[in-house]
């Protein structure tokens, strides 16, 4: 487990942003029986999530578009909120960071990891902002 001193200010790039920050497995599968567009952040302390994921969600909510409900939960330190979170994830393996957007409690988009790496915030956002223009 992450110390919290670490974590927090991660956390809060996006909390501070409007996100829920889902902390139990009761809170997770209340936020994602949600009716309309739920997005969902598992958030890590790696240099993808920092460089890449973060900044590109909270740029992909600069569109007309964006998902009704904003929610996170981080990896390596909410472990029990991230357990819940995964299963509702599959036919994913569990991957962090990544971000998937559910409508209606169905998931219906998903970027992985291997999507994130490597790739410039504003790509993370296009993808999701697509996605956004899609289903929300």
């Amino acid at each position: 487990m992450y110390p919290t001193d670490l974590v927090m200010p991660m956390k809060a790039e996006l909390t501070d942003k409007g996100f829920e920050d889902l902390t139990t497995p009761a809170k997770v599968e209340e936020a994602l029986k949600q009716s309309g567009t739920t997005l969902l952040v598992i958030n890590s302390v790696c240099g993808c999530a920092a460089g890449a994921a973060r900044p590109g969600v909270v740029y992909s909510l600069t569109g007309d578009k964006k998902p009704d409900h904003l929610t996170t939960v981080f990896a390596g330190f909410d472990t029990e909120a991230v357990s819940e979170a995964r299963k509702h994830l599959a036919p994913f393996p569990p991957s962090s960071p990544c971000v998937a957007l559910f409508k209606d409690g169905e998931l219906v988009h998903m970027l992985e990891r291997h999507h994130i790496e490597g790739n410039p915030a504003g790509a993370i956002a296009a993808n999701l902002q697509a996605a956004y223009d899609e289903y929300c």
